[in-house]
């Protein structure tokens, strides 16, 4: 009995102190790790959708009824000044043209007979009056007949790439009907909306002079060009709360054109910003907060305004100083008021150990 009872009591013992151990263990209290805000230079990219226009971009119509007799140009093709695109068949104002020229000839034979005349008392002088009246109406019989006449070949009014042709040879078109269009993509105008609150970030601050932005193309390739922003449009839409900026860009080897969209990049540099992790915060009622830890190793709950932000990081607006401690992570295992064992982590290594882009 004594030789069975011993090795029991020595397992038992054996479990208990294991116990004992395992108790000891879970009771230790967990060691945290804080951090401190990392000042360093950084920017962030905003994108914004936007539609690429022309800076010239018209209509070309029909100034007069008739048919199509000539088109010159092809779709796609790059015409100048002046060049001819259409002709509509002329016959009709050429005809108008000559009848108007033969009655001004007419009418100055009269005139140079009266005007002969009245030199030699045959005549009166209303009659003479009467006569350069009837030649200055004739005259601009023929400038209106010449304009008509001028209606029938469609120019082109500047440089530029003619768009799909909507008419064919022999159609028979009316006055103002759509011929085709005209661009001009040697400068584009790019339009973006941004909401107000960016608006307002954008006009206090100093990069509003010469601001220059980015095109980002439909096949994720930057455009080769900075654009500047040159104008801003009056009102907000009520809508969307967006106001339309625009942006200029050149085009020196056309690549861009007429209707084509893409994405406005903005860059905003923050110099000797003060950064921390994300997961370092939590939010109440729209808020942000972060546990500060101080020299005692006390929790205390502190409101925390950001500036911006980017993949894991928020810059500060306010809330710490360079030097705080702030709890990196566990946040939902500790509560304010309390003590706790921590490690210091350094700021640039709880950042750098994060996806983000510093300068």
């Amino acid at each position: 009995m004594n030789r069975l009872a011993l090795p029991l009591f020595a397992v038992s013992l054996s479990l208990v102190t294991a116990c004992n151990s395992e108790k000891a263990k879970h009771s230790e209290p967990p060691i945290f790790h804080v951090s401190s805000p990392l000042r360093t230079d950084t920017s962030i990219a905003k994108s914004y959708v936007c539609q690429i226009r022309s800076k010239n971009h018209i209509d070309l119509r029909a100034q007069e009824r008739g048919y199509i007799q000539n088109i010159y140009v092809d779709e796609g093709e790059r015409v100048h000044t002046g060049q001819a695109l259409f002709q509509i068949m002329p016959n009709l104002y050429r005809a108008e043209f000559q009848k108007a020229q033969a009655e001004a000839n007419f009418a100055e034979i009269e005139y140079n007979n009266t005007a002969a005349l009245a030199e030699k008392g045959v005549v009166s002088e209303n009659e003479l009056a009467l006569a350069k009246a009837e030649l200055d109406q004739a005259n601009a019989e023929v400038e209106l007949a010449r304009t008509h006449l001028s209606f029938a070949t469609i120019s082109a009014p500047f440089d530029g790439l003619i768009d799909r042709l909507e008419v064919r040879l022999g159609s028979l078109v009316d006055d103002g009907e759509l011929l085709t269009h005209l661009s001009d993509n040697s400068k584009l105008w790019v339009y973006f909306n941004v909401p107000e609150a960016e608006y307002l970030d954008y006009i206090m601050s100093a990069q509003i002079e010469n601001w220059r932005v980015q095109l980002k193309l439909a096949n994720g390739r930057l455009f080769s060009e900075a654009g500047i922003v040159e104008t801003i449009e009056a009102d907000f839409d009520n809508e969307t709360g967006n106001i339309p900026f625009r942006a200029t860009f050149e085009n020196p080897q056309g690549i861009l054109r007429h209707g084509e969209t893409g994405n406005i990049i903005i860059h905003t540099s923050y110099e000797d910003a003060l950064v921390i992790p994300q997961k370092a915060t939590f939010e109440v009622l729209e808020k942000k907060y972060v546990f500060i830890v101080n020299d005692a190793g006390i929790i205390e709950a502190r409101e925390v305004k950001i500036a911006a932000e980017l993949p894991h990081i928020y810059i500060l607006k306010s809330g710490l100083e360079e030097g705080e401690h702030f709890l990196l992570e566990g946040l939902r295992l500790v509560r304010p008021g309390e003590e706790i064992e921590y490690d210091v982590i350094s700021g640039s290594e709880a950042i750098h150990s994060l996806d983000l882009y510093t300068e």
